[in-house]
């Protein structure tokens, strides 16, 4: 898991926090700011704390622990920690750091985006201490995310374009003679005439101009948001989604039959333009996401939240006149 270190003058979010679990047991806990989104927590945990959960541990222990000389269930404790003193100690410490870190997560108020990297972990006098670095959820600032000027293009589809497709066709359909665009070639195609044919054919290209103004709006609704919004994507959540998309693409090409020395180079050349998409599109989510937290706008688990707030910008929108004018002039 990857992490960007600053030098030593790490800065602390605020000063040691103290943790009650219980008569006599305090927990230490030191929070400090790596950068935007990373953590770093150092733990002290206690001897008492350590000793109730070695003693849980024991008892579990002497309940299955079968030992010559003794009944299942019967075996003293000194014996028990002749045979499995190591092994206790070790179970005791992976059941107090989930459990401490835990405890932290929810006193700090911190959100991890995944599971997080414990390092200098020492047992000694009893006592515990660890570290854990964590990525956490970004603090996002959205402002002025309402009233988006939209332009929206025009779909009709001008002559000059029709004959351009018109031409495609033509191309498409020539074998060792010329083709003529006529009735008859409709009738090849399934249409009583040629009019017909172009009808249809006019009607494909306004659909596809409509799914294309829909996404050219969307984009415009993006980059107004993103303007206005202030955040850092953790890096661990750009890696995840670089490698996911890495592992689609190698998938569909290995399908189309790609040599493998082919496909590596091809995504060696994507992966910064990758990442850049990876790192715009979670901007995206979390801005989405923090736009409907602030808006109130309920999504249940069956929903997509980006399409959900979505619709919700578009009718805060303000929608320029639209252009009637086709984007190519008839000739």
């Amino acid at each position: 898991m990857p992490f960007y270190f600053l030098s030593s003058f790490l800065s602390k979010i605020q000063g040691t926090l103290i943790i009650n679990g219980g008569t006599q047991q305090t927990m230490k806990v030191d929070v400090k700011k790596i950068d935007a989104t990373t953590r770093e927590i150092k733990f002290e945990v206690p001897k008492e704390r350590i000793a109730q959960k070695l003693e849980e541990v024991y008892l579990e222990f002497g309940k299955e622990a079968k030992v010559p000389g003794f009944r299942q269930g019967k075996v003293p404790r000194n014996v028990l920690e002749q045979r499995y003193g190591r092994l206790a100690q070790d179970e005791t410490i992976k059941q107090v750091i989930p459990d401490v870190y835990r405890e932290a997560l929810e006193q700090e108020k911190l959100e991890p985006m995944d599971m997080p990297e414990i390092n200098d972990v020492q047992f000694k006098d009893g006592k515990l201490s660890f570290t854990a670095k964590l990525e956490i959820r970004p603090e996002v600032s959205v402002n002025n995310y309402k009233g988006a000027k939209i332009n929206r293009k025009a779909a009709q589809v001008s002559e000059e374009e029709l004959n351009k497709t018109l031409e495609i066709f033509k191309q498409g359909h020539k074998k060792d003679k010329e083709v003529i665009i006529d009735d008859a070639f409709a009738r090849e195609l399934g249409f009583p005439g040629l009019e017909e044919f172009k009808n249809s054919l006019r009607r494909q290209l306004e659909m596809e101009k409509e799914r294309q103004n829909r996404l050219d709006i969307e984009h415009q609704i993006v980059d107004h948001v993103l303007k206005n919004a202030q955040l850092a994507v953790p890096a661990s959540a750009i890696k995840k989604q670089v490698e996911r998309r890495l592992h689609d693409i190698r998938h569909r090409m290995e399908q189309q039959g790609l040599k493998k020395e082919d496909i590596d180079k091809r995504l060696e050349d994507a992966g910064q333009e990758l990442r850049e998409g990876a790192e715009r599109d979670l901007k995206v989510y979390f801005s989405f996401e923090k736009i409907a937290e602030l808006e109130k706008i309920e999504i249940e688990e069956k929903d997509n939240l980006v399409a959900k707030v979505m619709g919700f910008l578009l009718k805060e929108a303000q929608w320029v006149a639209q252009d009637t004018t086709p984007a190519t002039k008839k000739a």
